[in-house]
Formats: structure tokens, sequence, C-alpha cells
């Protein structure tokens, strides 16, 4: 398997995206779901994606169980900051509050069952919360053993290179295809820049 570098973390050029097995896509089903997990991990993928919304939290579990006894060949992201309503799932809002940030990683680390994550991102910046206040929370938790490295998901290029100067930022999630380009001119430069 191929590799790249995500900032300083080498990952295998193909990760798998853990969301679907916990809804959005219709039925699931546990069993091969871990199945699925086990399978990649055998054929070399390292990087397993979640977040904390996803379920909301029982992706996270299941990961944490897919991954008991194998923690030192993965690498392993997780995101916070979309926030569900419990009462209504479809209900969400954004939160990149420090209180908030510290305690989602705790919960997130709870879930999985491991003592740090290897990337932990933001998976909305938070229009309430300057994004130099949840970078340096995010910051925190790299000093705090947390998490190695921290990432962004769907920021423009301003709002990447105000949270660079806080703290590397290792990642940036965003959606680019044949389709989606439009990251091209501003947000791709950016990142090269960084």
């Amino acid at each position: 398997m191929h590799t790249r570098r995500l900032g300083c973390l080498e990952v295998s050029a193909i990760g798998l995206g853990c969301m679907g097995m916990s809804e959005f896509y219709g039925p699931t089903d546990e069993a091969e779901a871990i199945a699925t997990i086990h399978r990649a991990l055998e054929l070399g993928v390292m990087l397993l994606d979640t977040a904390d919304m996803y379920g909301p939290y029982t992706n996270e579990e299941l990961v944490g169980r897919a991954i008991r006894g194998r923690r030192d060949r993965v690498a392993l992201a997780t995101k916070c900051g979309i926030v569900r309503d419990p009462n209504d799932r479809s209900l969400r809002g954004l939160d990149g509050s420090p209180a908030y940030i510290r305690a989602a990683c705790d919960g997130s680390l709870r879930r999985l069952g491991v003592d740090h994550v290897d990337l932990y991102q933001l998976h909305r910046a938070d229009p309430k919360v300057p994004i130099e206040e949840s970078v340096g929370a995010m910051a925190e938790l790299v000093r705090d053993g947390k998490t190695q490295f921290i990432g962004l998901s769907e920021v423009g290029p301003e709002t990447l290179r105000r949270a660079a100067r806080v703290h590397p930022i290792a990642t940036l999630q965003t959606e680019y295809s044949l389709l989606t380009r439009d990251v091209e001119p501003e947000v791709l430069a950016a990142c090269r820049a960084l």
C-alpha cells in the first residue's frame, strides 16, 4: 500500500471513512462493519476516520471495538464541532468553544477506548467562536498528549491561515472531486503555502 504524509503523520494513501457504518446510508450491520475494518487493516489501510456526531457517538464506539488489540496498526482520526440534538438527530448545531472541544475529545477517547488519537479535527468552524480560540484548545490537546496532530474541515483559505498562526494544521478535509473543484484556486494554494 502506498503511503502519504498528513503533516508529520504517515498514513496509507487510501483511508477508510467509517461514517456510513453507523448511519446515513440505510440499514447498518455492526458485524459486517467490524469485518470491513478488519479486512481494510489486513489490506494495508491504516487511516480510519470517524466523528463524534456519527450516530451520534455510536460510530466511535464501533471503531473502538474494531481496533481493540490492533491500535498499533491504525492511524486514528476523529472530529468534533457538530452537535446533534439527542431528541431529534436531524437537528444540528456547531460548537467550537474551548470547553466543548476539550470535553468532546475526552468523550471520543473514552468511546474509542484509546489514550490518544493521531488526528483530531474540527468538523466545522463555529462562526460564533474565533477560529484562534478553537485551534488554541486543540493545541492544548496536542500538548496534553491526547492527539498528535490537528486538522480542520470545510474552511476557507483565510480561516486556514488564521488557524495555522496558532498551531500547525496537519490536514484540511474538504470536498474535492471532478465535480467539485472550487477549492483549487484558493484553498489548495493556501494548503501548499502552509
